[in-house]
């Protein structure tokens, strides 16, 4: 059975630390007189009421007695609450006019998509604006892991939550603890913020946009300050700095905060991080060498420079633009949408198939082949030297069936509710995968005002359960889920 009162009373908790995130909003309101201010502040008094309710509700839950049905209904019901709330300032302070709208913003926020519906964002409040960001910067790294570092009233609940929460983290844990896990990855994707902040303000970018895009850079979200995203400074430096931004931000945190410790052999020993590091280097050549050949880049330098920064932002699911990538032709978009498939490493903050499971697939297949010639020989698929158990090898041919099958499906809806061909593909494979921008009407200069209602709906479907490594929200879709 259930444990109802635990789900309650850790929404309830969650409910009220958001609070302080909004409330950070709205100081920055204040701080800038906007008129944003009393939106932001109705929204921050509903969201505190409503948490302390359900607290209140669950206040005498037994903590110990929660599962992993309970970590999945937490961390799902988290992002679509987070989602409609979340929404609150956009609607009552007018600068969304509908709830559909407002809603796919919050989630695509949320889940760090960087999906917008707005068409002129640098008439929005900063206080509305640095709400925007924040939501993408919770959503990195997950807002239930955040609770979980702060709040070791938790008990057997945390591990389930967390697990749920970040399904992708494969490798081993640095502490025993997993609140003491959480901690440090907070730590380290605080630090990893802040230290953006300073190198952005260092140069063209005033502190307000430095903030903004520090959250979500590193977040691999894409909201940005200003209708045309990066290239507004048209600055060398900037395109640089977040290029490696993302590209840390696609990179499991853990091999990061190992980085930080001093044991950089574990980050270049990692099987997942080299075959990551060469597929972005691949692409990077690839792209460089098509736009020269195109003519879209003045000089060599130039030409490295648009590659690495649309490779990166698409791999790492950020969605950052600083030019369109529609007019370099299909050839191009093929590419776009095999980085859009894979994308970062397990436990990173981006979205998609993840590289881990990429290697494991491909050596799968490697061995199959050689078993073809010498069908009695025994080869497991190694991992960092490791053997992967076959357990965990049908688990991955599980969730990439899933992952297609959701694509062709999504396909499938998005043109039946008239979405071109293109753009049917493109938005559901960047939905899934959290990345932004897709193909299309719906490339990076582009945005998502005009797809139709249903298709907002489904997409923010879409962007949850991808978020969520599919298979936590369409375990509790099975009827099977509820039953005792």
């Amino acid at each position: 059975m259930l444990n109802v009162r635990f789900i309650v009373k850790m929404l309830g908790v969650m409910f009220i630390l958001e609070t302080f995130f909004m409330l950070a909003a709205t100081v920055v309101a204040f701080l800038y007189r906007g008129n944003d201010v009393y939106p932001l502040l109705i929204s921050s008094g509903i969201l505190f009421g409503t948490g302390f309710l359900f607290y209140s509700m669950g206040f005498k839950a037994n903590e110990h007695s929660a599962g992993r049905r309970e970590g999945m209904l937490i961390v799902t019901l988290t992002w679509i609450l987070f989602s409609l709330f979340g929404m609150l300032p956009f609607y009552v302070g007018g600068y969304i006019d509908n709830v559909t709208d407002a809603f796919f913003e919050t989630m695509s926020g949320f889940t760090t998509t960087g999906s917008t519906v707005l068409t002129d964002i640098e008439a929005l409040p900063k206080g509305i604006l640095f709400w925007r960001s924040l939501t993408q910067w919770q959503g990195g790294i997950g807002m239930v892991v955040f609770t979980v570092a702060l709040m070791p009233i938790f008990g057997g609940g945390a591990s389930q939550m967390f697990d749920a929460e970040t399904p992708s983290i494969t490798h081993e844990r640095f502490r025993p603890r997993i609140t003491q896990v959480a901690k440090r990855l907070w730590g380290v994707y605080v630090f990893l913020t802040l230290f953006l902040v300073g190198l952005l303000w260092a140069g063209p970018m005033d502190l307000y946009d430095a903030v903004n895009h520090s959250l979500t850079a590193i977040s691999t979200g894409g909201y940005s300050t200003k209708n045309t995203s990066i290239a507004y400074w048209n600055s060398s430096y900037i395109e640089y700095v977040i290029t490696i931004f993302m590209f840390i931000g696609a990179t499991n945190m853990t091999l990061v905060y190992f980085c930080f410790n001093g044991n950089v052999k574990k980050l270049i020993k990692d099987e997942e991080f080299r075959w990551f590091f060469f597929f972005v280097l691949s692409a990077i050549i690839v792209v460089m060498v098509w736009i020269l050949y195109l003519g879209f880049a003045s000089d060599v330098e130039n030409a490295f420079r648009k590659a690495a920064f649309q490779v990166v932002t698409l791999v790492s699911t950020c969605g950052f633009a600083t030019d369109d990538y529609i007019p370099w032709g299909p050839f191009f978009w093929f590419i776009a949408l095999i980085l859009m498939f894979i994308c970062g490493c397990a436990g990173s903050t981006c979205g998609g198939l993840k590289m881990g499971r990429f290697v494991i697939l491909t050596k799968n297949l490697s061995n199959e082949f050689k078993k073809q010639t010498h069908p009695h020989a025994v080869i497991p698929v190694r991992m960092n030297g490791h053997v992967v158990s076959g357990d965990i090898v049908h688990r991955v041919l599980a969730f990439v069936f899933a992952y297609i099958t959701l694509i062709v499906v999504s396909c499938l809806a998005l043109s039946l509710d008239g979405m071109g061909f293109s753009e049917a593909i493109g938005a559901a494979v960047s939905a899934i995968s959290n990345v932004g921008p897709g193909l299309g009407t719906l490339g990076p200069v582009s945005n998502f005002a005009d797809v139709p209602t249903v298709s907002k709906w489904f997409l923010s479907f879409l962007m949850l359960t991808g978020r969520l490594e599919i298979f936590t929200v369409l375990t509790i879709l099975v009827p099977g889920f509820w039953k005792q």
